[in-house]
């Protein structure tokens, strides 16, 4: 049994428990089956996250372990994330699509960005974990998924079950165990009147 069941978030006011107790976890149990139906419901709250004037700029890749998408995105994450990444039941590719018939789409990133987040809470509140990833190789994933110009990899998502912090490395038990802080608030909040 993983002894890091919750990291708690100490917050300034009241949140919803779902993003109280949401933390980006690098331990994932690499031998648990994909909870498909917690996956489904995580795909279906991304597909009604909001978008400008509904043009719905995204796409995804969904790279199952075991799968070779899923050797294909792990062979294109960068640095420690190729570490840790690989043992996630999925590896999510969100992707802009940053020009629709010759026209920029300006908000794309922005809405790609929430498509993320919508699909994290759900993750979390169905008893899934995740982390983000901004270190990996756009080129290789556009390559390796014959993404065209206007298909823009923007981040890649690990989701899978919770591993067991006590059988991993010791620099992950230390990343794992390290606190978690935000900046206050205050100092994110540019004008409020």
């Amino acid at each position: 049994m993983n002894t890091l069941t919750s990291r708690r978030a100490a917050t300034e006011t009241t949140i919803l428990d779902v993003l109280t107790e949401r933390w980006s976890t690098r331990i994932f149990d690499a031998d648990a089956p994909n909870d498909e139906d917690a996956l489904a419901s995580a795909l279906e709250a991304a597909r009604w996250a909001p978008t400008a004037a509904n043009t719905q700029p995204w796409r995804v890749i969904v790279a199952r372990r075991g799968s070779a998408a899923h050797a294909a995105v792990v062979g294109a994450l960068a640095g420690f994330n190729a570490v840790w990444a690989g043992d996630a039941g999925a590896l999510i590719v969100f992707v802009a699509e940053t020009e629709r018939d010759g026209k920029p789409l300006a908000w794309a990133q922005y809405d790609t960005g929430q498509v993320a987040a919508h699909f994290t809470v759900q993750a979390h509140a169905d008893g899934l974990s995740t982390h983000q990833m901004g270190g990996f190789d756009r080129a290789a994933i556009s390559t390796a998924f014959g993404l065209d110009e206007a298909l823009v990899p923007m981040t890649v998502m690990a989701v899978g079950s919770l591993g067991d912090i006590r059988t991993a490395s010791d620099e992950l038990q230390a990343r794992e165990n390290a606190p978690r802080t935000r900046r206050p608030l205050a100092e994110s909040v540019l004008v409020s009147q």
